[in-house]
Parts: C-alpha cells; structure tokens; sequence
C-alpha cells in the first residue's frame, strides 16, 4: 500500500465509509450525466437552469475534495501517480475541474459564449461520460 501508515487522511482515504461514499457519489453522477444529457439544453454552465449548476458544483467539490484526500494520504506524492487508478482518476477530475471551474472563469472573464469561442459543447459531454468507467 502506498498510503501513509498514520494520521487523519490517510485513515480516511483507507476507511470503507470513505469508499462506500464515493461509489454512492459516483453511481449517483453516472445517472445525473444521463438526466443532464436528456434535459439540459444549455451550451454551458453559466446557461444551465440552478439545478445544472448546483449539481455540477458539488460533484467537481467532492471528486476535488476525494482526489485530495487520497493525495493526501500517499507517503510519497510522486509514487501516487504510478498508481494506475490514481492516475487516471486524477485526469477525469482535471477534466471536470477545467470544465466546471476553468471553462467557466475563462467564459466569464473574456465575455464570450461557447459557440462564439469555436467550442463544441458536444465534445465536452462525451469527455464526461468517461467518468463513468469509475463504476468498471
């Protein structure tokens, strides 16, 4: 194991509360990705109804916040990312940080829209979905 042997986090990141909460939290997106894909017509967060935003506000909250835990926990930070699941988890919650946060600071800021911007909203539902391979 790659996690330290004392102290809080990595007794959270090793505990099966932790998990079991995580695998509600990520079963639970995995069906607020379907909804979300069917109901929200929104090309971006900023134009998404409340409900679309809050919901995307707490999911990148707790992925960031589960993400920070287990870094955390690790003895060494480096070896972490030779863990294969760290790895990868670590690229999805780049991804949504830098949809959720990032996109959106930058849409803000500059004033622009996504379609002005030459995005495609579709290719940013698709990069989603692979957060869904965390239930595999």
């Amino acid at each position: 194991n790659l996690y330290k042997t004392e102290g809080l986090w990595q007794e959270i990141a090793r505990s099966r509360f932790f998990e079991n909460i995580t695998l509600i939290v990520i079963t639970v997106n995995a069906f607020w990705m379907w909804y979300d894909a069917d109901e929200n017509l929104a090309t971006t967060l900023l134009e998404a109804d409340p409900v679309f935003q809050v919901a995307e506000q707490f999911f990148c909250v707790f992925f960031s916040f589960e993400w920070s835990v287990r870094f955390i926990a690790f003895r060494d930070k480096w070896q972490g990312f030779q863990d294969r699941w760290f790895f990868f988890d670590s690229c999805l919650v780049a991804m949504m940080v830098f949809e959720t946060w990032v996109m959106t600071f930058v849409l803000v800021v500059s004033g622009t829209s996504l379609a002005s911007a030459g995005g495609s909203a579709s290719l940013l539902r698709l990069l989603r979905l692979l957060r869904l391979t965390r239930l595999a």
